[in-house]
């Protein structure tokens, strides 16, 4: 099985609305505000996964400021999932300084099958992950419900693209050490997290902590799969595209090349299946 741990889409209506959401959602505005950003709906995102061999994509939110996008997203991906069973497994995305509206909402998506929270996107939410009070209650919430957290993460060196930001490992770090019972995934192999693993202080906490390779080719070299498997262990990764920025077969293609064939499995399929259990195929709705 190959599941996809990072996609996007969207409501088709966001393309033709690009430039009143932009107004509205700091998140949407850093990602989206040229018109050549990519969006990409469901049926999209189907008819490449089965270019690309893909089993199961997770399709993640961002990280909403306006809660009104935030709702429009949300509802999108679960109507997506329902359309598309055992074939798209949806999280949820909240700010968490919504307070108790955030928790509500993500309690809703749950109902609804999400088996998960994220992205999260730190700088344009302006969210201070090792000391952001509103931010304990979601990740408790996280752990009470077994949801993974995909925060996202970037690199403090390097050149600058769309959706950079300044969440790089240090911030990350102090997120997995404040909650070590959530299981937290990493976005874009964590900006570089996996290589201070070296470090015997910082292997030990990230023991519940994965790394996802979305828009690993617009990033590192394809070396980057030996090296965080070398580092941080190939149980801690998790094969992600970042769709539609780019394609599965291409990601996928340098995990197969940069593993061995056992270790590839594990990173393409094996650890999202551990980490999602029976909410991978909707076996718990």
């Amino acid at each position: 099985m190959i599941v996809d741990f990072h996609t996007h889409i969207l409501p088709p209506s966001f393309q033709r609305r690009r430039a009143a959401i932009a107004k509205r959602d700091a998140t949407f505005a850093a990602l989206f505000s040229s018109d050549d950003a990519r969006m990409a709906t469901a049926d999209e995102l189907i008819e490449a996964m089965d270019e690309d061999g893909v089993d199961v994509s997770v399709a993640l939110g961002y990280g909403w400021c306006d809660q009104g996008v935030a709702t429009e997203s949300n509802d999108y991906l679960l109507e997506s999932a329902e359309r598309f069973p055992g074939r798209i497994v949806p999280f949820c995305s909240v700010h968490p300084r919504w307070g108790r509206a955030a928790l509500d909402e993500i309690e809703r998506c749950i109902e609804r099958g999400a088996a998960g929270i994220g992205e999260l996107h730190p700088s344009s939410q302006r969210i201070a992950l090792g000391t952001d009070r509103p931010l304990a209650k979601l990740m408790a919430l996280a752990a009470e419900r077994a949801l993974p957290v995909v925060v996202h993460g970037s690199e403090p060196v390097g050149h600058a693209y769309a959706g950079k930001g300044t969440t790089h490992p240090g911030a990350l770090l102090a997120l997995i050490e404040r909650f070590p019972e959530t299981s937290i995934v990493c976005a874009h192999w964590g900006g570089g997290l996996p290589f201070y693993a070296l470090m015997p202080e910082v292997r030990a906490s990230l023991a519940n902590t994965y790394f996802d390779s979305a828009a690993s080719p617009f990033l590192y070299e394809p070396g980057i799969y030996a090296a965080v498997a070398g580092t941080a262990g190939t149980e801690h990764m998790l094969f992600g595209s970042d769709f539609p920025l780019l394609r599965a077969g291409r990601v996928a293609k340098e995990a197969i090349d940069g593993l061995s064939a056992a270790d590839a499995a594990e990173v393409l399929g094996g650890n999202a299946a551990r980490l999602l259990g029976p909410k991978l195929l909707g076996l718990d709705r």
